[in-house]
């Protein structure tokens, strides 16, 4: 069982680049305000994801105390509108990752901490947050106990899913236009880039399909 970033980052990367497109496609119809103001935005996006790409590749340090070969398992949360994939590493470390398949078929297993990477038989697993020391908030469903076959999630049902968290976006459409004093064009600008920014942060974030 073998996994490298293209699998895991693939698909938050793709959402990531997919945010900057709506983003810009939108600055030619805006005024200086309104251009400073998706200028914001557009940084904030690449900020957090760079955050989030140091993170999970062990530039930044993402608090594990777990060292050397320990055992491992998987759960998946669910939490209100967010579904994220947790390692649950030795004795009480809990290591969100980004999604791949083969972590809807990880059983408990030994897996080997070193310098914020985190491998199991092949496998390398991308830390998309900080270590918990308790259980994350909401239902945590735990992995069968024997492999099957990795299921395949394609990208529609994904976004499907991220777009769920984006429920927020004719609000901030709304607060655009009563601060901005635009009209409908500028409500219709803000909620799209409102939607495509709450996907994405749902995406960078690790989201689980499964």
């Amino acid at each position: 069982m073998s996994s490298g970033p293209v699998r895991a980052l693939t698909y938050p990367l793709l959402v990531t680049s997919g945010t900057l497109v709506v983003i810009a496609a939108w600055a030619p119809f805006a005024d200086l305000d309104q251009v400073s103001g998706l200028a914001v935005v557009a940084l904030a996006v690449l900020g957090y994801t760079a955050w989030q790409l140091g993170i999970a590749f062990g530039i930044l340090p993402v608090g594990l105390g777990a060292v050397g070969v320990v055992r491992g398992r998987r759960v998946r949360q669910q939490h209100r509108l967010v579904s994220r994939s947790w390692l649950e590493v030795g004795t009480g470390e809990w290591v969100p990752v980004f999604y791949a398949p083969e972590l809807s078929t990880f059983v408990p297993s030994e897996v080997s901490v070193s310098g914020g990477a985190i491998v199991s038989d092949g496998l390398r697993l991308f830390p998309s947050g900080r270590v918990r020391t308790t259980e994350p908030p909401g239902k945590l469903i735990d992995n069968p106990t024997r492999a099957t076959e990795p299921p395949v999630f394609g990208l529609g049902r994904r976004l499907i899913l991220d777009l769920q968290s984006a429920i927020g976006a004719p609000f901030v459409g709304l607060l655009w236009v009563y601060v901005m004093d635009g009209g409908l064009g500028a409500f219709v600008a803000a909620t799209t880039v409102g939607a495509a920014t709450f996907t994405w942060l749902s995406a960078i974030r690790g989201s689980d399909p499964s």
